[in-house]
C-alpha cells in the first residue's frame, strides 16, 4: 500500500537551520510543508525573504502560528520557546523534532546551569528520546518526541560510539572541535561579521559549554561509566561544516576494525583511511570517522567531520523523521560525498 504524503511544520523557518531543513524536504517524496512559523517574518512569502525558493514552496505566508493541519512539527527555535512549545504541541497530537537543546538533557537540575532557565517539565524529558540514529534508532521508532543533538555532540559521540558500544574502558577524553560560523545562528553579532571574523578563529565557552552534559548523558546511559571531558570549541572562518579532534585515553585497542564492523551497515557515517576534510560532507548528512592508535603516547585519536547545518541539525532531523514515519532512513538524503 503506498504510504501518505506527511503534513509538516516548521518552527523557526527562516533561521539556518529551518532554511537548510526546506532545501532538503522540497526534494522529499513523502512530505508537504503546509505551515512556515516566523515571528520576524509574518505576513511575507517565503520567496520574498528568500528567492531561491519557489513554486509552491515559495509561495507558502509565513505565519505566526499555523494555519493549516499538520502531523510533524520541526522546531527551529531557541531553546526557551521550544521548551514551553513542545507540551502543547504533544496534547495536540503531533509529533515533534526539536532542534533545541530543551529537551537533550534527563537531569532537569542542570539546565539552570548550563541553559540559565528552571525545565519546568522533566516528565517530557523522560520521555524525550536522544536522536542520533546510529546509536538509538529503536527508540526513535517508537517515539513522538525527538530532542535533535547538538552539533557537536554528535561529531563527537560518533567518533568515539565504537568503543562504548564494545564496552572499552576509557579513563578521559580531552575534545577540540572546529566550527563554522553558521553555527552560531543568523542573528547579527559583530564579533561573527564578516571583516571581524575573517582571518581569525577563537575557542569560546571553554569553562562552561551546555554540550558537555549532552555528550557525559550518552556515554553514562550507554556504558554507565562517568567520563570526565576537556572539551574546546572553536569557531574558524567558514560559514559551515565541522571537524572534531577526540584523544581517548584508553586501554590499547586495533580500532581499525571495530570502526569498521561498527558501522559497516550504516548509511551516513563513513571510516576513513585518511583524515577526512570538512568539504568532503558539506551539504550531506554524512560523517566521515578517521581513528589512530597513537603507540608514542599510548591514546587512541579519532577525527571526524560533518556538516554542523546538516548531519548536526537539519539533514539528522529529517533521517529521524523518516525513523518516526517509517519510511526508508535514507529517504530525501543524499548519500554522496563530495569528493573532488
Amino acid at each position: 500500500m503506498e504510504q501518505e504524503i506527511i503534513k509538516v511544520a516548521i518552527y523557526g523557518a527562516t533561521g539556518y537551520t529551518g532554511v537548510e531543513l526546506l532545501r532538503l524536504l522540497q526534494n522529499h517524496p513523502k512530505v508537504k510543508v503546509t505551515a512556515l512559523i516566523s515571528q520576524s517574518y509574518a505576513g511575507k512569502r517565503l520567496s520574498e525573504i528568500f528567492p531561491f525558493f519557489h513554486g509552491k514552496l515559495g509561495n507558502l505566508p509565513l505565519t505566526e502560528e499555523p494555519k493549516e493541519d499538520y502531523e510533524v512539527a520541526f522546531l527551529c527555535l531557541p531553546h526557551e520557546g521550544s521548551l514551553e512549545l513542545v507540551p502543547r504541541l504533544l496534547k495536540e497530537g503531533k509529533k515533534v523534532i526539536d532542534l533545541s537543546g530543551a529537551y537533550r538533557l534527563k537531569d532537569p537540575s542542570l539546565y539552570p546551569y548550563y541553559y540559565s532557565f528552571e525545565h519546568k517539565y522533566p516528565e517530557l524529558l523522560e520521555r524525550a528520546v536522544y536522536g542520533l540514529p546510529e546509536i538509538y534508532r529503536e527508540r526513535i521508532k517508537a517515539t513522538s518526541l525527538v530532542a535533535n543533538p547538538g552539533c557537536y555532540p554528535t561529531s563527537v559521540l560518533l567518533a568515539i560510539y565504537p568503543l562504548l558500544k564494545e564496552g572499552i574502558k576509557i579513563e578521559k577524553m580531552v575534545i577540540t572541535s572546529l566550527s563554522g560560523v553558521s553555527g552560531a545562528g543568523r542573528k547579527p553579532a559583530q564579533h561573527f561579521h564578516f571583516p571581524e571574523m575573517f582571518g581569525d578563529f577563537f575557542a569560546y565557552s571553554l569553562e562552561k559549554h551546555r554540550h558537555v552534559p549532552e555528550m557525559e548523558g550518552v556515554i553514562k546511559d550507554l556504558c554507565g561509566m562517568n567520563v570526565p571531558l576537556r572539551f574546546s570549541p572553536v569557531v574558524v572562518p567558514t560559514s559551515r561544516g565541522m571537524l572534531s579532534s577526540i584523544s581517548v585515553f584508553c586501554e590499547k585497542i586495533d580500532p581499525r576494525e571495530l570502526y569498521m564492523e561498527t558501522y559497516r551497515e550504516e548509511p551516513f557515517v563513513k571510516v576513513s583511511f585518511e583524515p577526512p576534510h570538512t568539504k568532503w560532507v558539506v551539504g550531506t548528512n554524512l560523517c566521515f570517522v578517521y581513528p589512530l592508535w597513537d603507540h608514542r603516547v599510548g591514546c587512541l585519536q579519532v577525527v571526524s567531520v560533518i556538516d554542523n547545518l546538516g548531519k548536526g541539525a537539519s539533514s539528522q532531523a529529517i533521517q529521524n523523521f523518516n525513523l518516526m514515519m517509517g519510511f526508508e532512513e535514507t529517504m530525501g538524503l543524499d548519500l554522496s560525498p563530495n569528493f573532488p
